[in-house]
């Protein structure tokens, strides 16, 4: 990916499979488009909404169950089902009194799963590696 400093558009290889551009042609990323993309990851940042969208990934919750899988308190979750809800990362259906959180689209799940698993990496790499002082 290429910045321009002096521009407020980004270039990435905008190929798709079957697509009839030569390869390695850029287009221009939208500065908008840029913005959506950081208010995304802006509302995926707190370690609790990537616990919800986990436990989302799994299935459908209302609040209740949220708050028993996770271990906080109802307006903590509610306060952060907002976020996620106005980023665009959950949908709520109503089911009698309660609301059914989900996830928007599975990308969503995928963000955060890397992110997980790219954290996980590091500790994975130290506990088979071994420190220098097991190793001298």
């Amino acid at each position: 990916m290429s910045l321009d400093t002096g521009h407020h558009d980004c270039t990435v290889d905008a190929r798709t499979p079957g697509s009839h551009e030569p390869a390695g042609v850029r287009q221009p990323i939208p500065h908008d488009t840029l913005v959506t993309a950081g208010e995304l990851l802006r509302a995926l940042s707190a370690p609790i909404r990537i616990a919800i969208v986990l436990q989302l990934r799994e299935s459908s919750r209302c609040v209740h169950e949220l708050v028993g899988a996770l271990g906080v308190t109802q307006p903590l979750i509610s306060q952060h089902l907002r976020v996620l809800k106005t980023a665009g990362v959950v949908r709520g259906d109503r089911s009698g009194r309660e609301v059914l959180y989900r996830l928007a689209d599975d990308h969503l799940a995928h963000i955060v799963v890397d992110a997980v698993a790219h954290a996980q990496e590091p500790i994975a790499q130290e506990t088979t590696l071994g420190t220098p002082e097991q190793e001298g």
